[in-house]
């Protein structure tokens, strides 16, 4: 489809052209999934790592790679400068920045093209416009796209929230103007905590994109999460070359995705190609991106956001079109004109489940760790895109996914079986994963949908979460299991052999929480993990309540607050917002009040 002016010119503001080498600014699975097509297309390929990814899977495969010394984000992967330094001593002809980092930034987009290099990606106008989510819905309601109401401006205060919801209602969501993927994103059901959630989505998104600046939608209940892929040649000409579900997630970042979406009214899967098509002509799109909806329980279609990059699920529309989408993007950044006018027919149905390093029963808590087993079973329609192996260190200063197991069938029963089989075979040790709570998922009537009847939503995971995490552990072999309470978690802990010794087993266990159970609580609190102090809730002297929050620590991207364990009075306190700290450290100590 021609989206643009029949006469529109190639795009003035991004250079285009043919090129042989390639450098991949980003890290992980990503980087390695673009090096892998720029090496079946005969691109020289150069990666960057920080130190802690020296030895990454990523660095080897290239056929160059540089450091960038040191490990925060901010003085690695989103250092502009550096990046474009190194693009250019290297000899690479165009970047490619992946998803996340500095795949949105229209700064970086201007630095590469500004030093002569092609930037894989949209026009810097695209992306500013689009990822200013207030201008990308003023964009939408130009074209006529399904809208909620929202505020038109990013809010200054608390007062422009309670006027909002005056005239529109609860709940609201809290999102952050320049966010993504999740962050900077609340959802807020009780008015006495907007001025909370409005401060933690604006210091999350200032950690993770530098400006926290944050508008107001209406929140959907129940809604699923649907999006269509789209591509754009340099010349207008458009293409949506297939639709995805992302319904299932923690925290608002998906978990689980999959290809086409299913259940879907032939009028809805018009209506979110017909605005996605009309969105990417109205900002003048050029490259691939994915504009994002939300449907109500009524059915209803509402525009949502457009994320100017490839997207972490892009396997799942690859696999179930054929279409390799980085081949594209490096197709469109040569100036070539799209291969296919279009949406190619699906070929079957694809699911992808993402291989995060969390602990589904303690909120998702990222973990870090050394992977000691990473077994991946191969068979017809299995396919892992990872960023990691046996032996990989997984560190809390990135994102906290592994990698991601995209399954493919003739039709989504197929293609379930396929992934409860698959789910079965792979086996992940060394850090905690969500595998179990997929295994979980993929076996509930909600998700497999037996009658037709879709039951799941964007907030499904954690409604259900007490009893997706009951029926696993009842599917799972638990005779040498042994689940005891430390303080407020209860623990799995596994006792090889304890099945062999009968009757004796109940008397083991039994011994176990007697024990555990006496142990004293220590007074201090302390950081559950490694990671950086966003966020000091008391002071010395401070009193609180058994479950208060005493502070919030980001690591892996994910903001994570540590909980008063006690009652008591707050004393000691060693930390304030910025530091770095590992795990286990003290951050204040709690003095009982008996």
């Amino acid at each position: 489809m021609r989206i643009g002016d029949p006469s529109m010119t190639v795009q003035p503001e991004l250079r285009h052209g043919d090129f042989t080498g390639v450098l991949v600014a980003n890290r992980g699975e990503i980087a390695v999934r673009v090096i892998r097509t720029a090496h079946d297309e005969g691109l020289r390929t150069i990666a960057v790592h920080s130190d802690a990814d020296a030895d990454a899977p990523h660095v080897r495969l290239a056929d160059e790679a540089h450091a960038l010394p040191g490990n925060l984000a901010a003085t690695t992967y989103l250092d502009i400068e550096r990046l474009v330094d190194i693009a250019l001593a290297s000899g690479a002809e165009a970047v490619h920045p992946g998803y996340g980092f500095l795949s949105e930034s229209a700064e970086f987009a201007r630095a590469v093209t500004a030093a002569g290099l092609i930037w894989v990606g949209p026009p810097p106008a695209a992306i500013e416009m689009l990822g200013d989510k207030v201008k990308a819905r003023a964009v939408a309601r130009s074209v006529g796209a399904p809208l909620t109401p929202g505020t038109a401006e990013p809010v200054s205060s608390v007062a422009d929230v309670d006027e909002f919801v005056a005239a529109h209602g609860m709940p609201i969501a809290i999102k952050a103007v320049f966010g993504g993927g999740g962050r900077g994103l609340r959802v807020v059901h009780d008015r006495s905590r907007i001025a909370e959630e409005l401060e933690s989505a604006r210091r999350e998104a200032v950690a993770a994109f530098g400006r926290g600046e944050c508008f107001i939608e209406r929140y959907l209940e129940r809604p699923r999460h649907v999006e269509a892929q789209l591509l754009v040649d340099r010349y207008g000409d458009a293409v949506v070359v297939g639709t995805r579900d992302c319904s299932l997630q923690r925290r608002h970042q998906k978990l689980v995705e999959e290809a086409p979406a299913p259940f879907l009214a032939e009028e809805q899967t018009g209506a979110i190609v017909d605005a996605s098509l009309r969105i990417g002509a109205a900002a003048g799109y050029v490259g691939a991106g994915t504009v994002e909806f939300l449907i109500g329980n009524d059915g209803t279609v509402s525009f949502l956001e457009v994320n100017t990059r490839l997207q972490v699920e892009h396997p799942v529309t690859e696999e179930t079109t054929g279409v390799d989408l980085v081949s594209e993007q490096f197709a469109i950044a040569r100036g070539e004109r799209l291969r296919f006018s279009v949406m190619p027919p699906a070929r079957g149905h694809s699911i992808e489940l993402r291989i995060n390093s969390e602990d589904p029963s303690e909120g998702f808590r990222p973990v870090p760790g050394r992977i000691t087993r990473w077994n991946f079973p191969r068979s017809p329609g299995l396919r892992l895109d990872a960023g990691v192996e046996t032996g990989t260190t997984v560190t809390e200063f990135y994102d906290s996914m592994l990698g991601k197991l995209i399954v493919t069938g003739k039709d989504r029963a197929t293609a379930l079986a396929r992934a409860r089989r698959a789910l079965e075979e792979l086996h992940v040790e060394g850090v905690p994963t969500v595998l179990t709570l997929d295994r979980a998922i993929l076996a509930h009537p909600d998700f497999t949908a037996p009658n037709g009847t879709f039951g799941v939503h964007t907030g499904w995971i954690e409604s259900n979460l007490d009893q997706l995490l009951g029926e696993d552990r009842s599917g799972d072999d638990s005779s040498n299991i042994v689940e005891v309470a430390i303080g407020r978690n209860v623990h799995r802990i596994e006792l090889p052999g304890l099945a062999t010794l009968g009757e004796r087993a109940d008397s083991i266990r039994s011994s176990v929480n007697r024990k555990i159970a006496t142990v004293e609580l220590s007074d201090a609190v302390v950081t559950p993990m490694q990671g950086t102090v966003v966020k000091v809730m008391v002071a010395e002297g401070d009193r609180v309540v058994q479950g208060d929050i005493v502070a919030a620590l980001e690591a892996m991207k994910m903001e994570n607050p540590v909980l008063a364990h006690r009652s008591g009075t707050v004393r000691n306190l060693k930390v304030v917002v910025g530091d770095v700290c590992g795990q286990g450290e003290q951050i204040c100590v709690i003095e009982s009040d008996s």
